[in-house]
């Protein structure tokens, strides 16, 4: 058991380490080419963050671990409102009418999407195909209608081409290595433990590769940036689902586990409202409203652990 955990844990510290490192070599090799920052910013650092998620999910898959792979996705996405979105709006108050108001009613609708496809029971390559074209129209229309001045938060110095391509290769090698070291850790628990792998993955497996949004939008928030400390969050939940979703299924085709179509369903649902809510009925997330989002994660966690 121990031995596992210190799996568990030392694939968390290569995912996070990884992705970062993956994420500035992207970028040093993408200032290279010439790409603008609101180019680089949209696409290379937004899908960097989220390349832990992909490679579990992926490698879970492969290993026949259909549970922990769609229980990253939506666990991801249940933790990045209630449990992320809480702790950002604890630490300060979040206004972000304009982000919530165009970028959140297409989280709905891929939250809706996600909901469709896992009651299904079968989520094959046809699905994901549409859910990754999806993706590629939303991420052509978000490019269309950003603002000219927008730059992305990336370093401005440029380094030296080797370097980047350095960084990127390391920086995918730590992924890869802290996805295996997590997939089978994690299974390992759920066996240890007699619990599912949905269970495992809907908890220990989202939180910890939705540690990178964590970081991002606490420190947003800490400097009064609630669009940023929002934003992220609605984009990964956005990525999570037509990207790694969608890319996952394109690869492996996933049969969705029973114990998947419950509880977290109707929490994913609620957790993507809550938010939107919230702001029509405040005009801002509050901190006792971030205690609020804390508390239902905390609730919704044990009534994982008790019906495991």
């Amino acid at each position: 058991m121990l031995f596992d955990l210190l799996l568990v844990c030392g694939g968390l510290v290569a995912l996070v380490l990884g992705g970062d490192t993956l994420v500035r070599g992207a970028v040093a090799v993408a200032q290279r080419a010439g790409l603008s920052p609101l180019v680089i910013g949209l696409t290379l650092v937004g899908f960097g963050t989220s390349v832990p998620e992909l490679m579990t999910s992926l490698i879970a898959a492969f290993d026949g671990l259909p549970g922990i792979a769609l229980g990253n996705v939506i666990g991801s996405n249940i933790a990045n409102i209630l449990l992320i979105l809480g702790v950002s709006a604890a630490i300060a108050p979040l206004a972000a009418g304009a982000v919530l108001g165009r970028d959140g009613m297409v989280m709905l609708g891929v939250t809706g999407l996600c909901v469709t496809l896992i009651l299904m029971g079968d989520i094959g390559r046809i699905a994901g195909l549409v859910c990754v074209l999806v993706l590629i129209a939303y991420l052509v229309t978000t490019l269309r209608n950003a603002p000219p001045d927008v730059a992305a938060d990336i370093p401005q110095v440029l380094r030296p081409l080797w370097q980047g391509l350095a960084l990127f290769v390391i920086g995918l090698g730590g992924v890869l290595l802290g996805a295996n070291l997590l997939v089978s850790g994690a299974s390992a628990i759920a066996t240890a433990f007699n619990v599912s792998n949905a269970v495992i993955g809907l908890t220990v497996v989202a939180v910890g590769t939705s540690l990178p949004e964590l970081v991002t939008s606490v420190i947003a928030a800490r400097k009064g940036q609630g669009d940023i400390a929002i934003g992220n969050i609605i984009g990964s939940n956005i990525f999570n689902v037509l990207g790694i979703l969608g890319i996952t299924a394109m690869v492996h085709p996933l049969r969705v586990p029973p114990d998947m179509t419950g509880l977290s369903l109707w929490v994913l649902i609620g957790s993507a409202l809550a938010p939107l809510v919230i702001m029509l009925g405040l005009g801002v997330i509050t901190r006792w409203a971030g205690g609020l989002l804390l508390a239902g994660y905390a609730a919704y966690t044990v009534a994982l652990v008790i019906g495991a």
